[in-house]
């Protein structure tokens, strides 16, 4: 089992401040994560560098991954307002660790179909064979168009393109932005985190409510281009670890093959990467 999205961060200090408090515990470090994952059987997952956080700095998460051989691969935040954006983008292709990158599309970042940035990340990121991890929630027609005028880049749509609670109550509507995604599985090259769908439920784990949509999702796109993930830790109010984990293991919705390739085969043809045993 592979997790396609988790977030480690040490607590604020000089040598490493946050810029901003990300919803959570005041520290989430490595060995945290992996304790919540042995707990389980999460044999890896996708480390996130949390943008809230650390910006543009993925010098934690490199750190950790170094620190827990084979359980973790990174993911960096990317700044396309950057004029040598192909060198950083290179630059990371180079750190061991390195198996995607994340276009933010959050609070005050404002990037349109035809930003000149953008589109050059897209395409060095696609020209290395990084995919390029999308966060617009409540705007995944936007990632739709990135992703047509980049047909040669594998295009991820983070937490199903839905603007996601951090603590209850759940939004009366949830799945509301639900068809807008569904429109982006006719371009080859989107696929989709499955991730913090357990934070969209209105009932107690196992969350049985949250199966018709989800059905949808993976009807739609393929269970090939679909992965699961918990957003571990932006999801500390609403599950625990253990909940967004077994809700997906046990699901009688999904059948075996499916849990398989969700719960970690589908993440190791998009990403390329394959954890190795603790």
């Amino acid at each position: 089992m592979i997790d396609v999205q988790v977030h480690t961060y040490e607590r604020d200090h000089p040598g490493r401040p946050w810029s901003r408090t990300l919803h959570g515990p005041p520290e989430v470090t490595g060995n945290d994560m992996i304790a919540a994952m042995d707990a389980v059987g999460v044999d890896g997952a996708l480390l996130v560098s949390p943008w809230t956080m650390y910006r543009f700095d993925p010098s934690y998460a490199i750190e950790v991954a170094a620190a827990h051989p084979g359980r973790f691969a990174c993911i960096t935040p990317i700044d396309t307002r950057l004029d040598n954006i192909e060198d950083v983008i290179a630059e990371w292709a180079d750190e061991p660790s390195a198996v995607g990158v994340r276009l933010m599309m959050w609070g005050k970042i404002d990037i349109a179909a035809d930003d000149p940035g953008a589109n050059r990340a897209l395409a060095e990121a696609g020209r290395l064979g990084l995919p390029v991890c999308a966060l617009k929630p409540g705007g995944v027609g936007l990632i739709g168009e990135l992703a047509a005028r980049n047909p040669d880049t594998s295009v991820v749509v983070d937490h199903l393109g839905i603007l996601q609670p951090f603590e209850p109550p759940v939004p009366d509507e949830p799945w509301i932005e639900l068809p807008n995604l569904l429109r982006l599985a006719e371009l080859d090259n989107v696929s989709v985190k499955v991730s913090g769908a357990c934070t969209l439920s209105k009932e107690r784990f196992p969350f049985n409510d949250i199966w018709e949509p989800i059905r949808r999702v993976i009807d739609a796109f393929g269970i090939e281009r679909c992965m699961w993930g918990t957003d571990w830790t932006r999801a500390t109010s609403l599950v625990t670890y253990a909940e967004a984990t077994e809700a997906f293991r046990h699901t009688d919705t999904l059948t075996e093959h499916e849990k398989s390739m969700l719960m970690g085969g589908t993440l190791q043809q998009v990403f390329g990467w394959t954890p190795t045993a603790p």
